[in-house]
């Protein structure tokens, strides 16, 4: 079943609408202040498409970029798309209120990881960088992987996603290994400055910290996944705390809807 057709938001060559009817609106008052990298997980783009498309799925996302570098709108900005699931970040639940949801086809950890093309990394910034026009409310910082928002069931977009990359062209932040002294007893500390949820709702438990730390590592130090705050891992985790001081807001806990 396909959704109602638009006017597509994204002043892209090429981009190709296909309509999904999974979405619905954004809570109100909702400020566009997150942009959510996924990968599709599946074994091609184009089941990907489909799915995402089936109401019964009852799952979508704004964009998806094809590994040619071919990019479709699936669900208009103004929109509630169903991508993140349960998720968290800033100690704000309802992440697809406040998102735009990108999901990067990929087979992902399960149908045979493999890097992400260059052509696609392209046009992925192209598309991030056309959305935070629109929507300056999403600071460096909002730029987040789905892991990050829901570390303790989420694995992408991965570690072989290039987020250096991406930081390196605007989008995003990607900063040298901080010089300060953090010691492992401040990593969990360090994590929920910069966003991530370290267990359920408020609560912090020993799972949802190294959930949290592998997420991190994943994408800031994709070498080492082990979910321990080594060295390296702390002069990272210093490194952009301190880099998204004063950026974004903090908001306080809320419940997010069941959908989505």
């Amino acid at each position: 079943m396909a959704g109602a057709v638009f006017s597509p938001d994204a002043a892209l060559p090429g981009l190709t609408v296909v309509p999904s009817p999974n979405h619905g609106p954004r809570a109100a008052g909702a400020v566009v202040d997150l942009l959510v990298l996924h990968y599709t997980g599946m074994p091609d783009g184009p089941a990907a498409l489909l799915r995402m498309c089936q109401a019964e799925a009852q799952v979508s996302a704004h964009y998806m970029v094809e590994e040619d570098g071919t990019v479709f709108q699936l669900v208009p900005e103004a929109r509630r798309a169903w991508h993140a699931g349960v998720a968290c970040w800033r100690g704000r639940a309802d992440v697809n209120s406040h998102s735009i949801g990108i999901e990067i086809v990929n087979p992902g950890h399960e149908f045979g990881y493999r890097p992400f093309p260059a052509v696609q990394m392209q046009a992925v910034t192209a598309l991030c960088r056309d959305i935070l026009s629109r929507h300056p409310a999403i600071s460096p910082g909002g730029v987040v992987a789905h892991a990050d928002v829901a570390p303790a069931r989420k694995e992408d977009p991965g570690e072989l996603f290039d987020w250096r990359f991406l930081a390196a062209q605007g989008v995003g932040l990607f900063p040298s290994p901080g010089e300060g002294q953090a010691t492992p007893a401040d990593a969990a500390a360090l994590l929920r400055r910069i966003g991530y949820p370290l267990g359920d709702g408020d609560a912090e438990t020993p799972d949802g910290l190294r959930a949290a730390l592998v997420a991190f590592q994943r994408r800031y130090r994709p070498a080492d996944l082990s979910g321990q705050p080594d060295a390296q891992t702390l002069a990272m985790l210093s490194a952009v705390a301190q880099a998204l001081s004063g950026q974004g807001p903090k908001k306080g806990p809320e419940k997010a809807p069941e959908e989505g």
